[in-house]
């Protein structure tokens, strides 16, 4: 059976907040065969199988977004509870603790540990395709191991060794002599830094085999 048939019936919501190639990454879930909802509903975002958080832009801005329709609670409580959620882009950074941008920090969501900060490379933003480099085991990136994913970024997490203290599996990639995080898989919480809804082929397989896990069927709740 591939990941298509597997995945269809999951009910994927994807957090509509203000923020985040929203119709993208609608169309790119629905590529998969799940029923995908964009919705600023905190119910349906608590209940559905899967939640995607995606975001574009300022870290602050996406925080004041993402608090606005009580999106915060919602992932933290998924994460409690043992429901997937998949951050996208800054989407995935404001699961971290916290997002320093022009000197101002900014409360995230809390789930991980480390800051959102300016990469430290000459040459920003970090735009274009890049290899990544998944920790053994990896679930989201089984079969991916050194693909091309699409990113464009000047900020981003350096916590790699305190995530994985705690259990995580965590992608790394590399731009100029900078080693960041390029995903997270912790327990039921995934995020990747780049966009997978524009990463043709690998990005398709991504979010195949994270709509695949999902219980299908209906909510939860």
């Amino acid at each position: 059976m591939s990941a298509a048939d597997s995945a269809r019936g999951a009910d994927v919501v994807v957090l509509d907040y203000g923020s985040g190639n929203l119709r993208s990454a609608v169309r790119a879930l629905e590529a998969t065969g799940a029923r995908v909802e964009l919705s600023a509903d905190p119910e349906r975002a608590r209940t559905a199988a899967g939640l995607v958080v995606p975001g574009v832009g300022a870290f602050a801005a996406c925080m004041a977004g993402l608090r606005a329709v009580g999106g915060d609670a919602v992932v933290r409580e998924r994460a409690s509870a043992g429901r997937p959620t998949l951050g996208i882009c800054v989407g995935a950074q404001v699961l971290f603790a916290a997002g320093v941008e022009h000197g101002e920090r900014t409360d995230g969501v809390g789930l991980w540990p480390g800051e959102v900060e300016q990469l430290r490379t000459r040459r920003l933003p970090h735009m274009g395709w890049n290899e990544v480099r998944p920790d053994p085991g990896s679930v989201l990136f089984e079969g991916l191991d050194g693909s091309r994913f699409y990113f464009v970024h000047s900020y981003g997490v350096h916590a790699v060794e305190a995530l994985r203290e705690r259990g995580a599996r965590v992608t790394t990639v590399q731009h100029e002599d900078d080693v960041f995080v390029a995903g997270v898989e912790d327990g039921a919480v995934s995020a990747v830094q780049f966009h997978p809804e524009k990463s043709g082929a690998a990005g398709a397989r991504l979010l195949s085999s994270w709509v695949a896990a999902l219980p299908s069927g209906g909510s939860q709740v």
